[in-house]
């Protein structure tokens, strides 16, 4: 089987980190894969939600939003405040997004602190989902390495870094990072989110009107460790390349 743009079988599209895109947030990064466009912010807030108080839990707490904007599609896509309520899609994909974050953010190292995640799809071609995963754990690194500069902190709260993939069963073969005709096309679709020693975060997986066979699932999951693995890696790259200190203005507003 060929694959519509041309890649192989295990092949990722193109990932690409464009750091500090949006100037007030503590770590920001715009996400690519391929055609596939997420602006991923992270921002610490002093205090922690009033659950955390009451029942006592000591630490910080991380929560994740996740919009896609109305002209990320082809066709608008109303913005949810127009429908007075988040529609049940974003809400699954934005507690994904939080679940796999706090899965290597230490929150009790965080001290009285709140890190929001906003994850904004700028262009949706398939794995919006793996793309802010993938981006926002760049964007809290970011943060983290802010305040420690800043000397707000004297170690970053994540232990390791977390990377998500799509892989799935298109034209009866399976297929790593599912862009949106092979995604619409597949009839069998999974989501992988691990941390970057390969343990899993979350496994998502359906047949669509289809079955899959534990052979196929073996080969997806090997697909997808495979994806992670290279995503870390430029998760990594991207994250060197960054100067917390270089943005005196921003260093001088943390607390």
């Amino acid at each position: 089987m060929n694959r519509i743009d041309g890649r192989a079988l295990d092949e990722m599209r193109e990932v690409r980190f464009e750091l500090d895109v949006a100037r007030h947030a503590h770590g920001s990064v715009l996400v690519s894969f391929g055609d596939t466009q997420v602006i991923c912010a992270a921002m610490l807030e002093s205090g922690v939600p009033r659950w955390m108080m009451h029942q006592g839990v000591p630490g910080g707490w991380l929560t994740a939003e996740y919009n896609m904007l109305p002209y990320s599609t082809l066709q608008r896509k109303p913005r949810d405040i127009s429908r007075g309520k988040l529609d049940g899609r974003s809400s699954e994909i934005q507690r994904l997004i939080g679940r796999s974050l706090r899965a290597v953010v230490d929150l009790k190292t965080m001290g009285q602190r709140t890190l929001w995640v906003d994850c904004d799809v700028l262009r949706a071609d398939g794995g919006t989902r793996t793309a802010s995963i993938t981006g926002a754990c760049v964007a809290v690194e970011m943060a983290f390495q802010r305040f420690i500069a800043a000397g707000k902190m004297t170690s970053s709260p994540m232990s390791q870094y977390a990377a998500a993939i799509s892989a799935g069963v298109y034209e009866d073969t399976c297929c790593l990072d599912l862009n949106y005709v092979e995604d619409k096309g597949a009839t069998v679709d999974f989501n992988f989110a691990m941390t970057e020693d390969l343990k899993m975060i979350e496994v998502q997986g359906t047949g669509e009107e289809a079955t899959f066979s534990e052979e196929e699932m073996t080969e997806m999951l090997r697909l997808g460790k495979k994806g992670v693995s290279e995503l870390v890696a430029l998760q990594k790259k991207a994250v060197e390349s960054f100067d917390p200190t270089a943005d005196v203005d921003l260093l001088s507003r943390l607390s």
